[in-house]
């Protein structure tokens, strides 16, 4: 049976609506849910005493109900089609004496002005405002401006919806052009019908008297799990929360029928703030065979490990995923600016909204577990936050590490799930006569983490590489005592030129860093110091090294170059490009030229490379072998960073049994005794993956 209009302007039709009737016959036709998922919000606005209009009434139960239930009798019901308004007065009668159906045009109404406290409508609005033609536009504001004529002040305009774009900039800019108060609502439970797979809204437009002048706009909006309404300042704002709320339902119904063949990412925000709490991450895994118990889990990161590989990647989380053996595992981030009231918190807080992303196929009342590392949430601490002109927003914070250690690291908040900068903190060494205290005393607080820095512990993989391209310079033996002249682009928190002052005694390290913030950050937070040996220079690197260069160039052709070691370990400020270290100017033929120039021919160019852009990566890559002959690489397992080590002759190259022993020959004399040494830090393994290029 045919029963939708050829057009959407039929929608305004009575003649449309007659034929509607005629062949649906008794059974109601229910725009937009029920009175059981409307009655929540509905019980707020309407008080047994009101007078209420129900414009475009249709053949639905809601007024009946609404006046069964007591919320209210005193119901005038209007529709413009003659065949339902008959329907419903044989249907209703003599059942319900104090509500009435008319047959009236709710555009041109017979009522005296300020008659009734509320004027409900249930998909009248929508199936008016189908477009925006200059005709559909001049309907509904007329339409508006009979409702507001018939409302008393203080009345309510209670409008059921889809809240399709249009249609809700259009009543929020008309009503509160006119001084009235709007909020929407959310309706309870409505994501999930068959007929909708939207959410349905209700618009509350309470009608206050016209302020001559620029009164301030009101407008709010009350998400289903709440009662506190949020304000928005805008219409604009409140479109996109809106739509925010659709966009979820949208994917909320997609999750319940199919499995997703990409994962799926949101947030999920705080009630109060609106900023985000949650970061949640759908993966699912096609290939674990199922069962009754591991359809679906929830994974909670602990704080201050998103940014492992493992939780922070996609490729990680698909492994997790598969280890963990669930068919549907949702991942969720803890974010800095929030606090959590331990894993029952968390747990309780969640785990309804986490029911809505259950995958098909999940057994009825089903329990579904929370797992995490270690059982807990982890331990962050943040102890600085501040913000630069250079690199914007940024902490320094604290976390514990997967067993005992914690860890300060850097982190732009433009970039979140980036560590900037990292390293280990060292346990507090006991003070005199403390062992002799109680053995049962108080532990200290793991909000507590130690404040001293671990120099001899290089967290970052990359770094460790850097420092093991050191095995590839020529016409000397890279030892702790050997003079080195090394140059350090890109300061951050300091551990690599640290590392390379504290471990090659007779080095001087010079390091060159753009932002004053960064010197600021490593010297107080990260334990870094100058000295004879160690010198920062606030400069931007391409200057200072093409400035170098220009005095290289007007030395006599005899003259040394300067530098053994230039290592390049710096971040790019622009995060539209595919490569976010180092920014591309660094990597262009003529600056790397001039790189060249201030090397010394036996010496190392190493450049940490970070490029997602597989075009980009191999267009960098052959620039850099245009203007050094020979060129190793070595990539950083689960990490996007590629170490390139670049040598300006072709007469260094070394085959791996030679490198293995000069790798060996250099660890076995920085590990001297009394000096802390990381047994993790093996130079020949960081060495036995590299692969000339």
């Amino acid at each position: 049976m045919e029963l939708l209009p050829r057009s959407p302007g039929e929608f305004g039709s009575a003649r449309y609506w007659d034929r509607f009737f005629r062949q649906r016959g008794q059974r109601p036709f229910e725009w937009y849910g029920a009175f059981p998922e409307l009655c929540p919000v509905l019980h707020k606005y309407v008080r047994p005493r009101d007078k209420v209009l129900v414009v475009g009434c249709g053949n639905s139960e809601l007024s009946e109900q609404m006046y069964d239930m007591g919320m209210c009798e005193d119901i005038i019901n209007i529709d413009i089609s003659d065949a339902v308004i008959r329907q419903m007065q044989e249907r209703s009668g003599s059942k319900r004496p104090k509500m009435s159906y008319l047959l009236m045009d709710m555009l041109q109404m017979d009522f005296p002005d300020a008659h009734f406290q509320v004027v409900l409508d249930k998909g009248t609005l929508d199936a008016i405002l189908t477009d925006e033609e200059e005709a559909t536009i001049a309907k509904v504001d007329k339409m508006f401006a009979e409702i507001s004529r018939v409302l008393q002040v203080g009345g309510r305009y209670l409008c059921v919806s889809l809240a399709q774009a249009h249609v809700l900039k259009k009543a929020v800019e008309y009503f509160s052009r006119e001084g009235w108060v709007v909020r929407v609502h959310q309706v309870s439970g409505s994501g999930d019908k068959q007929q909708f797979v939207l959410p349905v809204f209700v618009y509350v437009m309470t009608k206050f008297r016209k302020i001559s002048g620029s009164a301030p706009q009101i407008l709010e909006i009350c998400p289903e799990e709440q009662d506190k309404p949020m304000r928005v300042d805008s219409a604009e704002r409140l479109v996109a929360a809106v739509k925010d709320r659709q966009h979820y339902a949208l994917l909320c119904s997609q999750l319940s029928k199919t499995p997703c063949g990409e994962q799926v990412s949101l947030d999920l925000c705080d009630k109060e703030s609106g900023q985000p709490r949650y970061t949640l991450h759908v993966v699912d895994s096609p290939s674990v065979k199922p069962s009754r118990d591991n359809h679906f889990a929830i994974f909670i990161v602990p704080q201050g490990r998103e940014t492992e590989w493992l939780f922070g990647t996609e490729e990680g989380r698909r492994q997790l995923a598969a280890s963990a053996g669930f068919r549907r595992l949702v991942t969720v981030a803890l974010h800095r600016e929030q606090h959590y009231e331990g894993m029952a918190g968390i747990q309780a807080e969640l785990s309804g909204k986490v029911m809505e992303l259950a995958p098909p196929g999940l057994p009825a009342r089903q329990q579904v577990p929370f797992l995490s590392v270690g059982g807990d949430i982890g331990v962050r601490t943040v102890q600085h936050r501040d913000t630069s002109p250079l690199s914007g927003e940024y902490v320094v914070e604290d976390v514990k590490g997967d067993g005992t250690f914690y860890f300060r690291r850097l982190i732009f908040l433009r970039n979140r799930n980036v560590v900037q900068s990292e390293a280990r903190l060292l346990a507090p060494a006991p003070l005199p006569g403390q062992r002799k205290r109680r053995k049962d005393k108080k532990k200290p607080s793991p909000a507590e983490p130690p404040a001293a820095i671990d120099k001899s512990y290089l967290c970052c993989e990359h770094h460790k590489a850097m420092v093991a391209g050191l095995c590839l310079l020529g016409g000397l033996d890279p030892l702790p005592g050997t003079l080195l002249a090394v140059l350090v682009v890109g300061l951050g928190g300091g551990s690599l030129p640290l590392f390379v002052h504290d471990y090659f005694s007779q080095a001087r390290v010079a390091v060159v860093e753009i932002d004053p913030s960064m010197l600021e950050v490593a010297t107080c937070w990260f334990g870094f110091s100058q000295g004879d040996r160690m010198q920062v220079h606030i400069s931007d690197g391409l200057d200072y090294v093409a400035k170098l260069a220009a005095e290289v160039s007007a030395l006599p052709p005899a003259a040394p170059a300067q530098y053994d070691a230039i290592m390049f370990d710096v971040d790019s400020k622009d995060l539209t490009v595919g490569m976010s270290c180092p920014p591309p100017a660094f990597v262009e033929k003529p600056f790397l030229q001039k790189v060249k120039t201030i090397l010394k021919p036996e010496g190392v160019f190493v450049l940490n490379l970070v490029c997602r852009d597989a075009r980009l990566k191999e267009s960098v890559l052959s620039t850099l072998r245009e203007v050094f002959p020979l060129l190793y690489t070595r990539r950083i397992e689960g990490e996007v960073n590629e170490i390139l080590f670049c040598q300006p002759s072709p007469e260094g190259r070394r085959d791996p049994t030679e490198l293995g022993a000069r790798a060996r020959a250099l660890e076995g004399a920085l590990r001297q005794p009394g000096r802390p040494w990381d047994s993790s830090f093996v130079l020949a393994d960081m060495l036995q993956a590299v692969r000339i290029l």
